[in-house]
């Protein structure tokens, strides 16, 4: 096979795995690649900013595609600006092939300006981290890269390109990463006992995280849900994984406070744990929060996370999808009939329930300019959009009016960290052209990554931006309330660092000034005529909502 600079051979073997996009953020020691990016046919470069905006950008349009990303960072510096980012990535297992430069293997000794060590940067964020220092192994390390990064649990991988290796001729064929299929069937031995442990219990729940949507599973979720007449919560869920609508969905366990998602699963005598880890909280409890006589199942393809903080009775490493289908087809044989019934009996004292709080949200109209904004967008839209969440206290309100009911029209911020509210809808949007795409996030949240508008605005990506003005870190209040009452702290003023409200950020002014237009919205009935500002304009567009 005929040499070729590996930079070029590089772009080939990024286009033979799917990788035809990059996000990213230039830099001088990546400038012979990039050259050749800029060359190259059938292979785009998307502009941001700084690398924290590019890296949130390629995880929405990551997640928007179920595919992986592909983003370039500038050496140690332009690393260190995506770190933080990386990590949302990390914690919500978005398969992103992240690369860097560095001036050349020949300058290792140097100690150079710019000089550090990438790979030991990067490990803490990733779930491989390497360096190329073969010009022959250049390909053979992307192709690892790709199928770690694509292999469940998903997750960003690093690979550092000096400068030099890439400049060297390279003879390596371009071939696809090959990725391990990975839809395994439990035993059928083990989904009997898994059976066994749920069937019985008066008081079940189901416990769910995004691996039941990565593996598709939402359908035979409900099933073995239905079945088991369980209440079903979302843990450190940021997918559609059941339909909102659903009378047993009882949403959120919460991020922040075990005691919390202890209230809400320590009655339970039977639980199982789909697709996800128990439990995420920043202050989660020690001792396990179920049941010392609960029935515990765990389902995963992350093994790892298998009892990892609490025990459990029977944990199955399997495909969410196909273990769920295989369980309940054995329920529906095993049921008993008074189990069937008395799981009947719940199902139907949930549906009645959701259908009086419905009744009962008819007659409850907010009047306020945001929820005045959220209907008058819902009506407008019949709710066919894409929503990326990072409304953080504002969240209930957007998923009220917006509810998650299909897969793939709404993602939540997931991580800890803020920014990803609007680069995540500028990749997502960029993922589905043809969609209405509306992201969600605090004014303090925006102000992580409020270039990702500029980005938009170079590249055509129609997508729309709302910022839910409180004037604080309103999040921040809401948690160091629940630290007065947990330690009898009497209640006083919120620090000033939570306090945004002077000066005065002009977001719509903003907006415009990176090339995008906006409006801020102060009473109900702008509310109105900003929504239909919003959809009428052709490009991108800002809603500085006041609350």
């Amino acid at each position: 096979m005929e040499a070729t600079p590996g930079r070029e051979r590089l772009i080939e073997q990024f286009k033979a795995d799917g990788l035809k996009v990059m996000f990213g953020n230039p830099g001088t020691v990546e400038q012979g690649f990039l050259d050749a990016v800029d060359a190259a046919r059938d292979f785009s470069y998307i502009l941001a900013l700084q690398e924290t905006v590019a890296a949130g950008i390629a995880d929405g349009y990551a997640r928007a595609t179920g595919g992986a990303a592909l983003l370039q960072l500038h050496s140690g510096v332009g690393l260190g600006n995506g770190i933080g980012m990386l990590y949302q990535s990390l914690r919500g297992h978005t398969p992103l092939v992240v690369v860097a430069g560095d001036a050349g293997v020949r300058y290792d000794a140097m100690d150079a300006q710019m000089a550090s060590d990438l790979v030991a940067m990067a490990k803490p964020v990733t779930k491989y981290a390497t360096r190329v220092t073969d010009r022959n192994s250049v390909l053979r390390t992307i192709r690892r890269a790709v199928k770690i990064a694509l292999t469940p649990p998903r997750g960003p991988v690093f690979v550092a390109l000096p400068m030099d290796v890439l400049d060297e001729l390279n003879s390596e064929p371009v071939l696809p990463a090959v990725v391990p299929l990975t839809d395994v069937a439990p035993s059928p031995a083990s989904v009997g006992r898994a059976a066994e442990l749920l069937a019985s219990a008066e008081r079940p729940i189901v416990l769910v995280g995004d691996g039941v949507s990565l593996s598709g599973a939402q359908r035979e979720l409900v099933a073995v849900a239905e079945l088991l007449g369980a209440d079903v919560y979302e843990v450190d869920s940021s997918e559609v994984n059941i339909a909102a609508s659903h009378p047993l969905r009882r949403g959120q366990t919460g991020h922040m406070f075990g005691p919390h998602s202890k209230e809400l699963v320590g009655a339970a005598d039977g639980v199982l744990i789909v697709g996800t880890y128990v439990f995420p909280e920043v202050f989660p409890e020690l001792e396990s929060p179920f049941r010392a006589d609960a029935k515990v199942v765990h389902i995963d393809l992350n093994a790892y996370e298998i009892a990892k903080n609490h025990p459990v009775d029977l944990g199955l490493a399997a495909d969410p999808k196909q273990a769920l289908r295989a369980l309940a087809g054995v329920l529906e044989r095993r049921l008993t009939a008074p189990r069937r019934a008395a799981a009947a009996a719940r199902l139907d004292a949930r549906t009645r329930e959701r259908a009086l709080a419905l009744r009962s949200g008819e007659d409850e109209q907010d009047g306020t300019p945001m929820a005045v904004f959220l209907r008058t967008l819902a009506e407008r839209t019949g709710g066919d959009l894409i929503v990326f969440d990072e409304a953080l206290t504002t969240s209930p309100l957007v998923t009220k009016y917006l509810p998650p009911e299909r897969p793939g029209d709404y993602h939540l911020t997931r991580g800890g960290s803020l920014g990803v509210g609007f680069p995540g809808a500028v990749g997502a949007q960029l993922a589905h052209p043809d969609r209405l795409v509306v992201g969600f996030a605090g004014d303090g949240g925006s102000m992580y990554t409020y270039q990702a508008l500029w980005t938009a605005v170079r590249h055509g990506i129609n997508a729309k931006f709302v910022v839910c003005n409180n004037r604080k870190y309103r999040l921040l209040d809401d948690n160091i309330a629940q630290y007065w009452r947990e330690r009898e702290i009497p209640e006083h003023g919120f620090p000033g660092s939570f306090d945004l409200s002077h000066p005065e950020i002009d977001f719509a002014g903003l907006a415009r000034s990176l090339g995008a237009d906006g409006v801020r919205v102060e009473k109900p009935d702008e509310a109105v005529a900003a929504v239909g500002r919003m959809l009428a304009h052709p490009g991108p567009f800002l809603v500085d909502v006041q609350i």
